[in-house]
């Protein structure tokens, strides 16, 4: 590995380019957001100096050394494993969930997702969270009292709805119904992280 290469600032970058912007690079996305793994490289050997010698074996590292499990690698090709913000929408195969999963959201938000469910809003889908903790990790990064929803996810994919799998502790799905929320005995934590059932 190149000395002193930064492995985060690495990983933001290759997040925007397979996420966010991949035509910045040069790249295209195919309908599952694969791309090659060589052209990634070679385009980001251009973008700093300090990347002018990047090898496959630094995005290796990189994807290794992760605290999250963001990017798979296949057969010579990269992909975000979730985060799009692409237009389009990235394709995704759906199968069995957990028979739990977790989102965390804010008590302003609460009223409208008995409402209405859980939708994407502006990402392609909505991101859930396989234990208690990362929802409210999740729940943190939003303005008010956050609020953990738990979601009958087993129930719901019986039902037609579809999930796919993220990574190792984030789950997807396109909408879930308010039927299969169980918004009334959410786990709410106020600013000390005190948790109580509503």
């Amino acid at each position: 590995m190149e000395r002193n290469l930064d492995l985060a600032k690495l990983s933001r970058t290759v997040s925007h380019a397979l996420r966010h912007e991949p035509w910045l690079y040069g790249l295209e996305l195919d309908s599952y957001g694969w791309v090659d793994l060589i052209d990634l490289v070679v385009s980001l050997r251009s973008r700093r100096n300090e990347w002018l010698r990047l090898g496959e074996n630094e995005i290796i590292e990189m994807i290794c050394n992760s605290d999250k499990y963001r990017f798979e690698l296949c057969n010579g090709k990269i992909r975000a494993l979730y985060g799009h913000s692409i237009p389009g929408r990235v394709l995704k195969i759906s199968v069995q969930p957990p028979a739990v999963l977790f989102h965390g959201t804010s008590s302003r938000f609460i009223k409208q997702i008995k409402d209405e469910g859980l939708k994407p809003k502006g990402r392609q889908y909505v991101h859930l969270s396989v234990d208690q903790e990362t929802a409210l990790l999740v729940a943190k990064r939003k303005q008010g009292i956050s609020f953990i929803i738990i979601v009958q996810a087993s129930e719901a994919y019986q039902n037609g709805i579809k999930f796919y799998q993220g990574n190792n502790t984030t789950w997807l799905a396109d909408y879930i119904s308010p039927d299969y929320l169980d918004v009334n005995t959410s786990v709410s934590c106020n600013d000390r992280g005190d948790n109580y059932a509503l």
